[in-house]
C-alpha cells in the first residue's frame, strides 16, 4: 500500500511551466534534459499526452519526472504467428490489446526520476499524482517504463508487490577506449571483424559516399531526412513513438549545442542520415533513416556506423549509446546490453490479476543471445 505523502506536488502539461532551475536541481543528468522535453512538447506528437510532476519540500524541489498517456500496444514485443492473431483481435476489440496507459518515463530513452530527498517519500508523492491523473483522465493502467536496475530496490519497497515487473528491451552502449578504427576492429571477434571489413571493402570501389555533418537542417534537406526517417519507422522491428517533422525541425533550436545531423549522400542524393545528441564525451546515436532501395546494396548501416565511430574517436567521445532494437548487429559490433524493466499495474483490484497475465505479452520474448555465426542475410543484421 502506498502511504500518504507529506510533500507538496505540482502537475503541469508543458515543461516550460516549470522553472528550469527546479528541474535541473533534481533531475538526473542526461541528454534527455529539460530542453529535450520542451522539444517533445513542441513536436505535435498526437499519440502522447504529456505531464510533468514536481515534488516540493518546504518550497524546495526534491523530485521531478515526466509522464505521458498513450494507447499502448500490449503486443508490442510479439512477432510471428501470434502477432497475426493479436492484429486480428485488435481489428474488432482494439481497446483490449491497446488500452490507455499512464506511463512514467519517456516515449524514447530510459525512464528517470529526479530524487533529492528520502527516495520512498518522493516516489510515493509521484505515484499519488499519477493516481490523480489516471482518475481524472479515466486511465485504468499505470506503468513505469524502461527503468534500469538502480531503481529496483526503491520500487520494490514502494510498490510492495502491487506492480508487476517485466523485462523491457535493453538499451545498448559501448566504451570508446581506442584511438583509431583499426584499433577498434581488434576488439571484435575474428568472425565479426572479418565480416565488417568485408562489408566495408565491398563498397569501396562501387560508389563514392559523401558525409556532411550539420547542427541544423534547412527546410529542403529536412523534408528528405524526414522521408528517410519514415522509411526506417516502417521497417523497424518494434516502435513506440512516431516522430513528427517538427521534432527534427525544432531540436536544433532547443538543443543547439547537443544536436548533430550526419548526412550520407550518393550522387548528391540523400541516402542515409543519423540524428545524434552529444554532451561532453557522451554520444547518443538516436534516430536513423535509410533509402532502402540502396541501403542493403551499399551496406549503409555499417558505413554509417564506421563514420560515426571515427567521429567519436576524433572528438574524444568516451561513451557511445545506440539505444534499443536491432540487437544482432549491435552485438557483433561490440555493444553491451543494459537491462531495462517495466513496472505495471491495473488500478482496479478486480482486473489487476487478469491484466498481469495479459501484460506478459509486453515482454520481448524473442530477444535472445545471437551467435557470431548467425546468418548475415537476416534483415535486422544487414540494416
Amino acid at each position: 500500500m502506498i502511504a500518504e505523502s507529506e510533500f507538496k506536488t505540482k502537475i503541469v502539461r508543458k515543461i516550460e511551466e516549470i522553472p528550469l532551475q527546479d528541474w535541473n536541481k533534481v533531475f538526473p543528468k542526461a541528454l534527455e534534459n529539460y530542453y529535450f522535453f520542451k522539444n517533445l512538447d513542441e513536436s505535435n506528437l498526437s499519440q502522447f499526452s504529456f505531464f510533468y510532476i514536481l515534488v516540493y519540500d518546504m518550497g524546495t524541489c526534491v523530485g521531478a519526472t515526466s509522464c505521458f498517456i498513450m494507447d499502448f500496444p500490449l503486443d508490442i514485443a510479439i512477432e510471428g504467428k501470434l502477432k497475426i492473431i493479436t492484429n486480428f483481435i485488435k481489428r474488432f476489440f482494439r481497446k483490449i490489446l491497446s488500452p490507455k496507459i499512464l506511463i512514467c518515463g519517456s516515449p524514447m530513452g530510459q525512464g528517470r526520476i529526479g530524487i533529492a530527498a528520502e527516495p520512498k517519500k518522493v516516489i510515493q508523492a509521484i505515484y499519488k499524482c499519477m493516481e490523480g491523473i489516471a482518475r481524472k483522465e479515466k486511465v485504468g493502467i499505470i506503468a513505469f517504463k524502461d527503468f534500469d536496475l538502480s531503481y529496483k530496490n526503491i520500487f520494490d519497497e514502494c510498490f510492495d508487490g502491487s506492480f508487476l515487473r517485466i523485462d523491457s528491451l535493453p538499451s545498448t552502449d559501448m566504451d570508446i577506449n581506442f584511438t583509431s578504427f583499426d584499433e577498434y576492429l581488434k576488439t571484435l571477434s575474428s568472425v565479426s571483424r572479418s565480416g565488417l571489413k568485408r562489408k566495408l571493402k565491398k563498397i569501396e570501389n562501387q560508389v563514392k559516399i559523401d558525409l556532411e555533418i550539420t547542427n541544423k537542417l534547412e527546410e529542403g534537406i529536412l523534408s528528405e531526412v524526414y522521408a528517410l526517417y519514415l522509411q526506417a519507422y516502417e521497417n523497424q522491428e518494434i516502435g513506440l513513438e512516431k516522430l513528427s517533422i517538427d521534432f527534427f525541425r525544432n531540436i536544433s533550436k532547443n538543443m543547439p549545442d547537443e544536436t548533430k545531423f550526419f548526412l550520407w549522400k550518393i550522387n548528391n542524393k540523400l541516402a542515409a542520415f543519423a540524428f545524434c545528441l552529444i554532451s561532453g564525451d557522451y554520444f547518443i546515436d538516436y534516430y536513423l533513416g535509410f533509402d532502402y532501395s540502396i541501403a542493403y546494396k551499399y551496406n549503409l548501416y555499417f558505413v554509417r556506423f564506421r563514420d560515426l565511430m571515427n567521429w567519436c574517436i576524433e572528438n574524444k567521445i568516451k561513451k557511445y549509446e545506440m539505444g534499443q532494437t536491432g540487437y544482432e548487429p549491435k552485438r557483433r559490433l561490440g555493444f553491451r546490453f543494459i537491462p531495462l524493466y517495466i513496472y505495471v499495474k491495473h488500478r482496479s483490484k478486480l482486473f489487476n490479476p487478469v491484466f498481469k497475465k495479459l501484460s506478459y505479452m509486453m515482454r520481448p520474448v524473442n530477444f535472445q543471445a545471437v551467435s557470431e555465426e548467425s546468418n548475415d542475410s537476416k534483415k535486422n543484421v544487414s540494416i
